[in-house]
């Protein structure tokens, strides 16, 4: 039996992992896949690989870019959600500002140097030629931290995935007040390349196992209803949520690496570009 542990946001767009665990799909083909949750987020599991604390992570494709550039020995082997995500910007709810214009040089909360929620301000701030050297950041950890520095006025504004942060502006916690789509395909799988040479019969079937349930997965009856009630989520979100939402069952294009590069390296987050090669393996 190989133990295989994989990280993860404790958020919709993983219940076909949870499903495919939970009806013994892995264990069938002599696997014990372990789930473990980051709420704090792609740096957190960033960090969970380096110190291989888990083997496999579905994180952001900019965020794990970003540091397998910077030396985190892993390979992203396929798009996991083909669709861009939906970065919701976030006030308090007693906030002074209504409008993504009056954010220009204020403070984001951030869940970590590095997280989707920093490297997203900094694309935030491009598409509204602000400068980003003027950025200003509150690390908060989590989305439990966003809501203690918006509601206490630490941090002025937060950027997290929009229908995960639904509830607390439905709430009255948090007001929207813009979206922010990435420009690529939002979640890629990233396994450290110790596993990858290891284990490598083991990583292609979990792969073809996730991927027959994300194929299938908006065919299965009343899907839409299991997810808002796992995830605490109004069944009409969901509902839009799964409609402008696409699984993907194959390897990351190389244009898109280089086109997150090249974001990247114009706002300075990135030092240095690599080919795509270097960022990717084939199984």
């Amino acid at each position: 039996m190989n133990t295989i542990k994989i990280g993860g946001v404790p958020e919709h767009f993983n219940l076909p992992w949870h499903l495919s665990i939970e009806d013994g799909s892995y264990l069938k083909n002599d696997i014990q896949l372990e789930w473990i949750e980051y709420p704090g987020g792609t740096g957190a599991m960033c960090e969970a690989l380096r110190n291989k604390d888990i083997d496999i992570a579905v994180v952001l494709t900019e965020g794990i870019t970003k540091d397998i550039i910077a030396g985190n020995p892993c390979k992203i082997v396929q798009t996991y959600i083909q669709t861009p995500l939906i970065w919701g910007i976030h006030v308090g709810a007693n906030s002074n500002y209504s409008s993504i214009f009056e954010l220009q040089n204020k403070k984001a909360a951030i869940s970590r140097y590095g997280s989707g929620s920093h490297l997203m301000a900094h694309v935030n701030a491009q598409n509204h030629d602000w400068d980003t050297s003027l950025l200003q950041f509150e690390v908060i950890r989590n989305l439990d931290g966003a809501v203690d520095a918006l509601t206490n006025g630490n941090a002025d504004y937060f950027m997290w995935e929009h229908f995960t942060t639904k509830p607390l502006v439905d709430n009255g916690i948090f007001r929207r007040v813009a979206d922010c789509p990435t420009p690529w395909p939002c979640f890629v799988i990233a396994v450290r390349e110790e596993v990858l040479s290891a284990n490598t019969e083991t990583v292609r079937t979990i792969l073809d196992i996730i991927n027959t349930t994300t194929s299938d997965f908006k065919h299965i009856p009343s899907i839409d209803k299991t997810l808002a009630y796992r995830y605490d989520q109004q069944l009409k979100d969901i509902r839009e949520w799964l409609a402008l939402t696409e699984w993907s069952q194959s390897p990351i294009e190389k244009e898109t690496l280089i086109k997150v590069q090249d974001y990247l390296f114009n706002l300075d987050i990135i030092d240095k570009k690599t080919d795509p090669k270097n960022l990717i393996f084939d199984l």
